[in-house]
């Protein structure tokens, strides 16, 4: 699959009708939760870049970067795993957020119900979403995909026993699509340009 195919495909075939003729509230079909987290998370607006190996990564991250002139800017990241994992990029990272208007940042999950990424103060300490650049720049692993947000907060009580993490919360409102832009949920949401860096690692 080429890299064009994964940033404007987002990983497997879904049919058509899966994919465009379900309404939001009709019950979920029994399809694989990556499957569903494809379909929600663009239909949220949000740029899904399957990646087979830490390789394809580092392509993808540098396609985004120059597809958007983001050569010499600056990186705003709260989590240091970002700049250990992404030291070797020639990027400039910051923790000033009036330097940067691009976020890079990992998640905890990936919720397939509805396509949203849930975060907490591990990738934003106390900020809010709307305190965010508009620019956003998620890298994550197959391996965090759940189907639900119940189910994640279930895994992040026993990852966390001694102290859960606070301001738990989820993006989810991206870029406005076709699909969601008369949204009511979605009325007084921080918009974001998402892309998800996808990495295989089952």
């Amino acid at each position: 699959m080429s890299l064009f195919d994964k940033l404007f495909g987002g990983g497997k075939k879904v049919s058509k009708e899966t994919a465009e003729t379900r309404g939001e509230h009709m019950p979920d079909l029994k399809i694989p939760i990556d499957e569903k987290f494809t379909i929600y998370f663009k239909k949220n607006g949000g740029k899904f870049i399957y990646c087979e190996d830490f390789t394809e990564v580092q392509t993808a991250l540098a396609n985004i970067v120059s597809e958007n002139n983001w050569q010499g800017h600056f990186f705003y990241t709260l989590n240091k795993r970002i700049n250990e994992r992404f030291a070797s990029e020639k990027l400039s990272f910051t923790d000033n957020r009036n330097e940067s208007d691009i976020f890079f940042t990992t998640c905890e999950h990936l919720i397939a119900h509805n396509g949203s990424i849930l975060v907490c103060s591990h990738q934003i300490k106390e900020k809010k979403l709307n305190e965010l650049p508009s620019n956003l720049i998620v890298f994550a692993t197959t391996s965090q995909l759940v189907d639900s947000i119940s189910e994640a907060l279930k895994i992040i009580k026993k990852k966390y026993p001694q102290k859960i993490p606070d301001n738990i919360t989820t993006l989810k409102h991206f870029l406005p699509t076709p699909e969601n832009k008369n949204d009511f949920l979605s009325y007084g949401s921080a918009s974001k340009n998402v892309y998800l860096l996808l990495l295989e690692d089952y």
